[in-house]
């Protein structure tokens, strides 16, 4: 999409507030906007520009303040939301296939899946109602001499997933391959923390030993979320790289 040549189409069946959000979500890309540091068009603006009511742009703007990436103030305007560690995941490589690479046998010491109500972190991370089940799944994995990692996964309800799925295979292969969902963006917040009593059981650690959390926003093609993820990574067998290339 050229954003600044952006129009609406009067002609389509596609609401205008959905036309507007599309182009607002290429907008937040660009440079000027996407560090936070400078505000939105102002909502008058958009509704000028585009010769839609207030109301109209209010509701795309909403959308994305749903969604954690734009914050509105009163009387101040809105901007985009400072976001974390965002990676590509076909530049990624899987757990399984990392380990297999470094000689090591990926051992799945516990796998369970069942369909639980989302508490208000999990509802925010999908934008779901708290009344929505949502598939669980629980994985504790490592090699034949130590857990690596325990970790949480809820899956939005619009993947179709049954809990009949095998899950010890590479996960986003198999949503690709079974239910056609394509991931291609992670969002991410890692921060080493003190294990609880439940992730210690889970890792064969003492209660208090340090591990590290990784917290993540799954995303497909359209910028929808697919997964809210949390992992637990003994740090005694796990650190976790990243490479950012600064842009010129």
């Amino acid at each position: 999409m050229e954003v600044r040549e952006f129009k609406l189409d009067h002609k389509s069946a596609i609401p205008y507030h959905v036309q507007l959000e599309k182009y607002l979500r290429a907008l937040i890309k660009l440079k000027e906007y996407a560090s936070g540091e400078s505000l939105l068009p102002k909502e008058e603006s958009l509704a000028k520009r585009f010769g839609v009511s207030r109301n109209t742009v209010r509701q795309a703007i909403d959308k994305l303040v749903q969604d954690g990436l734009v914050e509105r103030k009163r009387g101040v305007g809105s901007k985009v939301v400072a976001q974390n560690i965002s990676t590509r995941l076909d530049q990624w490589i899987s757990f399984t296939k990392e380990m297999r690479d470094k000689g090591i046998d990926v051992v799945e010491y516990a796998v369970e899946v069942n369909f639980v109500q989302p508490d208000k972190d999990v509802a925010k991370a999908l934008n779901l109602g708290a009344d929505s089940a949502v598939c669980c799944l629980k994985r504790v994995r490592g090699a034949k001499d130590a857990k690596y990692l325990f970790s949480i996964s809820y899956f939005h309800p619009r993947i179709g997933l049954t809990g009949s799925e095998d899950f010890h295979q590479p996960l986003y292969e198999m949503l690709e391959r079974e239910c056609h969902v394509v991931v291609v963006v992670s969002k991410e917040k890692l921060k080493a923390i003190a294990a609880p009593a439940v992730i210690a059981q889970a890792l064969d650690i003492k209660k208090g030993d340090p591990v590290l959390k990784r917290e993540r926003i799954v995303l497909d093609r359209g910028d929808r979320p697919v997964e809210y993820n949390l992992v637990y990574y003994a740090t005694d067998y796990f650190s976790y790289d990243i490479d950012i290339k600064r842009e010129l």
